[in-house]
Order: structure tokens, then sequence, then C-alpha cells
């Protein structure tokens, strides 16, 4: 049976809203899930958890009042609230806890606390032709969520993230990556545990780059291959360009010389795929 708590002075409150800060993260090795979808794709990847906090005020009611979505989304509630149960503390809130303990508008009611994984580049498993992104020292959160969805829709074999000043577990790289942190496979190491692995995997490597470089489709991707992506202000370090089999550059025919860390990946990562013939993960409705 769950307890239902009122005030955001209860401890298991207060130990939830820490997780917000990477210092907390780190020490419990917890983290936060907001949102039934998000919830559920953790359960399927084997995510164990510690709490559940869910409000039927706002699973009922949405944010604009009761309508036919916000009874979908009470059942929803009721649904993982019964799985969890055993599993997991289940702790009713009221509207204002919970809205204090969410991290977005529109988690429905649901809020998870999780156990982080290890993430071992050792325990990546990749076939003969496998497709890999690489993501080294990216700051900012969202844009580390937008690659992951970019992974996911791409089928590609993993993400390694390298040298990275944001936690993957960062509540907006879960809110960002739309739960595909939880779908594709991530290994967190060093830059330099990665270039000795991808060479023991005979993988080439291609960094995007803005000097030395090959026009992205001019690049022969239909081997294993893993895309290097850095950071926006200071782009791939010296490493990666130095063991790189290729480095690579989007043309820029504008004002300014380069995009969009996520959306380079896109750019990329699909044009890996066109290489294949899109032989990957799902296939498309038409190509």
């Amino acid at each position: 049976m769950s307890v239902k708590i009122t005030s955001t002075a209860n401890p298991a409150v207060k130990d939830a809203l820490s997780l917000k800060k990477s210092s907390a993260r780190k020490k419990e090795g917890l983290f936060l899930i907001e949102g039934a979808r998000e919830i559920r794709l953790a359960m399927r990847a084997g995510y164990m958890f510690h709490t559940l906090f869910y409000c039927l005020e706002i699973s009922k009611n949405g944010v604009a009042g009761a309508d036919q979505k916000g009874v979908g989304r009470s059942y929803e509630v009721a649904d993982i609230v019964d799985i969890l149960t055993g599993q997991s503390r289940i702790i009713e809130t009221s509207a204002a806890v919970f809205s204090r303990l969410a991290y977005r508008e529109g988690s429905g009611g649901l809020l998870a606390v999780a156990l982080q994984k290890k993430h071992l580049i050792e325990e990546i498993c990749i076939d003969e032709n496998p497709l890999l992104l690489i993501a080294e020292s990216l700051e900012k959160p969202g844009n580390l969520g937008a690659m992951l969805r970019t992974a996911d829709a791409a089928g590609v074999d993993a993400v390694l993230v390298c040298d990275s000043i944001t936690d993957i577990y960062n509540p907006n790289v879960v809110r960002s990556s739309l739960g595909t942190l939880f779908t594709v496979p991530i290994a967190c190491c060093s830059s330099e545990e990665a270039i000795v692995w991808l060479k023991a995997n005979n993988v080439r490597i291609f960094t995007t780059s803005l000097t030395a470089s090959v026009p992205y489709h001019r690049a022969a991707f239909a081997g294993p291959s893993a895309i290097v992506a850095g950071a926006e202000a200071t782009g791939v370090s010296a490493s990666w360009e130095k063991n790189a089999d290729t480095n690579i550059i989007i043309p820029m025919f504008g004002k300014v010389d380069s995009i969009n860390v996520s959306a380079a990946t896109s750019i990329v990562l699909y044009e890996a795929l066109r290489q294949r013939g899109f032989r990957r993960g799902k296939q498309p409705d038409q190509v």
C-alpha cells in the first residue's frame, strides 16, 4: 500500500529533489525519470527502481483539465504503480508536491527514482559491421539527449560518451532523449579508452572537423564506422583527429561556419545509413 505525501519537507521528497544535482546523483548512484513512456523504456532496459512517485490529481486532470486523454493517463499511472508494487517504494503525492518534484510539464503524474548502470565499454557488443556514434566532451545535456534520439532512430549499435562534461543521467538528458537513453547501448569512457577499443575492433574512425577534411558525403561509411562529434565550442580533440582514418566536414554555404552538434550528427548518421542501403534498425516506409 502506498502512502500519500502532502509536504515537500518529507525526507523522501527531499532525497528525490537532491538528485537534480550531479553531486547527489554521483554519491547515491540514483537518478530521476519522468513520464510513463520513459519509465516503461527504462523497465524494458532492465533498470531497477528505488521509488515511484505518482499523483492521481495530475494524471486525471492533466494541464488543461479533465478529458479523455487524462483518463488514459490515469490508467497508465495505475498500471505502472501495479507493476512496480513490491519492487520499489510507492509514494502518492499531492499535486503541489509533485509539481515541485517534476522537472518538466507533461510528465503525467509519474516520476521514478532509479538505480544507475555502470556503462562499461567492455560490456558493449557489436556485430561485424557496426555503426557507432562517439560524443566527446559535450557540455549541454540537451545536445546529448538529442543525439541519443538520433542514434535510436538510426539504429546505431552503440554510443560512446567520452570525457563528458555533462552527466548522462542529468534530468535534461533523460527528458530531451525522450527515453532513448534507455534504448541505445551506451558506454562512458575516456577518449583514449575508446580509441584503443575501436582500433582493437577494426572500426574506422571518422571525425567531424573544420580542417584537413573531406565532404561527409564522400566518406565511405559502408564498413565498420565510428562517427565522432565534439563540443560545439571546441570540436573534437587532437587525439581524435590524430587517430582518425578520415576527417569529415559538412559544407556550409551561409554566414556561419558550423551548425548545432546534434543536427550535424543527424546529417552524417543518415548519410551513413544511405550508403548502407538503410539496412539498420527499422526499415523506412519509403527510401
